[in-house]
C-alpha cells in the first residue's frame, strides 16, 4: 500500500502540462526582467513570442524538470543536482535548436564568468538547482491544487485553446524574427535599396515592424562574416 502511494505520488498529469508551461513561462519571464534590473539597472523586454509576457524556455525547461525530477522530490540535494545538470544540458540545446530555426540568438552568457561558448554559464547552472527545489516542492503542489479547482468541462477547453494559442504564436514568432533579421542583414550589407517585396513581406513589415520588434527583441543579435555578433537594435 505504501509502496503504491509513493508511485503515485510521483506520476505526473500530462494534462497540466500546458498549465505548467503557462505559469512558468510568465515566472520565468518576471524573474529575467528582474535579473535584468539588478545586474544593469534598466528594466528590459525578455519575452520570447510576440504576443504575451512569456519567456518559452522557462515553460520548456519547467516541464522538462517536472517530466524527470518529480521522482526527487523528497531530496533536495538531488533536486539540486539533478536541476543544475538538467536545466544546463536543456539549456545549451535550447541554444542550438533557437538559433536553428530562428536563425539568431536570445541569449549570450559571455559576460559573465565561467561560460561554455556563451550557451550556458555556471551562474546560471546554480540558479537551475535553486529552481528545481522551488519548482517541486512548493510551486508544483501549488499549481496542482490551484488548476484542480477548475471545472473539468471548462479545463478542457480552455487547455485545447492555449495548445492552438501557444503553437500560432511560434509560428507567428518565427515568422516575425525571420523577417526582422532579414531586415537588419540587408541594412548591414548595404543593400537596402529599394528590393521589390512579396505580399508577405509588406505585412510582417508593416505587422511586425521595427520599432515593435526592438521592444519585444532588445536582444536579437545577427552575426558578420567572422562570426562576430551584432545586435539589431544598433543596425535599425
Amino acid at each position: 500500500m505504501e509502496e503504491r502511494e509513493i508511485k503515485q505520488k510521483n506520476i505526473v498529469d500530462f494534462h497540466m502540462i500546458i498549465w505548467y508551461f503557462l505559469i512558468f513561462s510568465i515566472v520565468g519571464l518576471v524573474l529575467e526582467m528582474l535579473y535584468g534590473y539588478i545586474t544593469m539597472g534598466q528594466w528590459e523586454n525578455r519575452q520570447g513570442l510576440v504576443f504575451g509576457p512569456f519567456c518559452p524556455i522557462y515553460g520548456v525547461g519547467a516541464v522538462i524538470f517536472i517530466l524527470i525530477l518529480t521522482k526527487y522530490q523528497d531530496s533536495c540535494t538531488k533536486l539540486f543536482v539533478s536541476g543544475a545538470s538538467l536545466g544546463t544540458i536543456v539549456e545549451y540545446i535550447l541554444s542550438y535548436v533557437l538559433e536553428a530555426i530562428y536563425g539568431n540568438r536570445f541569449w549570450d552568457y559571455s559576460y559573465t564568468k565561467y561560460h561554455l561558448n556563451g550557451r550556458v554559464s555556471l551562474i546560471y547552472s546554480v540558479f537551475w538547482g535553486v529552481l528545481a527545489i522551488l519548482l517541486i516542492k512548493f510551486f508544483k503542489p501549488w499549481i496542482d491544487n490551484l488548476i484542480q479547482k477548475i471545472k473539468q468541462n471548462w479545463r478542457k477547453k480552455l487547455e485545447i485553446a492555449l495548445y492552438i494559442f501557444f503553437i500560432v504564436n511560434a509560428l507567428l514568432t518565427v515568422w516575425a524574427v525571420n523577417g526582422y533579421t532579414q531586415r537588419a542583414y540587408s541594412i548591414y550589407n548595404q543593400k537596402d535599396e529599394k528590393i521589390e517585396q512579396n505580399i508577405w513581406q509588406e505585412i510582417n513589415e508593416k505587422i511586425f515592424n521595427n520599432t515593435r520588434m526592438k521592444k519585444i527583441f532588445p536582444n536579437l543579435r545577427i552575426y558578420d562574416e567572422e562570426g562576430n555578433a551584432i545586435f539589431i537594435r544598433d543596425i535599425l
